[in-house]
């Protein structure tokens, strides 16, 4: 299973440097888990930079896998990890998500960088 962070994502709409390091763990719909916080945090970016139909598209691209809501057990393992690992609440509901289902997280987010599980590559700046 994968999980792939909203930078992953964003790198992968727009057809970014990195693209090619997340297309496979997207294009993989069958292994593909996508927390709820990932389409939140896509669909905010998309919408201010391009607009309402184009985040509502990367959004319905997003529904290829399988979505992840938060529940109380995902909630409450997101905060242990906040605490122990100092990440901001969107990162550790998406480290949490991966754990819960033994999936690999996908990033360029180096927030992430030397954690189990994750695979991470350099955001190339332009």
């Amino acid at each position: 299973m994968n999980v792939v962070d909203s930078s992953g994502w964003l790198e992968y709409f727009a057809d970014e440097e990195n693209a090619s390091f997340f297309t496979e763990a997207i294009e993989d719909s069958e292994h593909l888990l996508v927390p709820v916080i990932v389409i939140y945090e896509v669909f905010k970016r998309v919408f201010q930079q391009r607009g309402s139909s184009l985040a509502h598209d990367a959004v319905a691209d997003m529904y290829s896998g399988q979505i992840v809501n938060v529940d109380e057990s995902l909630a409450l393992s997101a905060a242990k990890i906040s605490i122990e690992r100092k990440l901001a609440m969107a990162d550790s509901v998406i480290l949490a998500t991966a754990r819960a289902y033994d999936a690999t997280l996908w990033t360029q987010d180096a927030d992430f960088t030397g954690i189990e599980g994750v695979e991470y590559v350099v955001k190339q700046r332009s």
